[in-house]
């Protein structure tokens, strides 16, 4: 008999989220918020503020991101390297011309992680895209909330299976 109680490596395994930053409705905080809350693992019943047990994301979409207001061309993003007079400052529309919206909703996310040593580890999770195309379809397993495994066609087989036994 296992002397382990509750926390397994099953549940420390990390699934793929997928998100379509493009077509999905909510607003870039929004968004950033429920990412975040992917990457931390608060979804899952053994979250602890001290482990690493989040998900990986996938963001996709990221050229159509949604902002509310004159965010776009108010917002400004400070850089700074310490050196006096080096304070550097961009506007979301002229990160989103040099880098993409990609880098708006990485720092967006980065803001809503936790300040701490695994800060960088789960945003190095977050996997972002401009278009629709990227090299992680194999890893998908789920689409916003819904999950990809129970539409297989294996899975849908065994159910029907192990329904035609009992």
């Amino acid at each position: 008999m296992s002397q382990t109680i509750g926390k397994t490596r099953l549940a420390y395994s990390r699934t793929w989220h997928h998100v379509d930053v493009g077509t999905d409705g909510r607003s870039l905080g929004r968004v950033a918020s429920a990412i975040a809350l992917h990457l931390m693992g608060k979804h899952k019943p053994i979250y602890d503020p001290s482990t690493d047990c989040g998900d990986y994301v996938v963001a996709v979409g990221c050229h159509d991101l949604r902002t509310t207001g004159k965010k776009r061309f108010q917002k400004k993003y400070y850089t700074h390297n310490t050196r006096p007079g080096s304070l550097r400052s961009m506007t979301m529309d002229k990160m989103f011309e040099k880098w993409g919206g990609g880098e708006v909703l990485r720092r967006a996310v980065r803001g809503m992680l936790p300040k701490n040593r695994l800060r960088d580890k789960r945003l190095a999770r977050l996997k972002t895209f401009e278009g629709l195309a990227h090299p992680y379809k194999a890893n998908i397993v789920k689409f916003g909330n819904q999950s990809v495994i129970g539409n297989m066609p294996e899975v849908q087989q065994a159910f029907k299976e192990a329904k035609a036994s009992a």
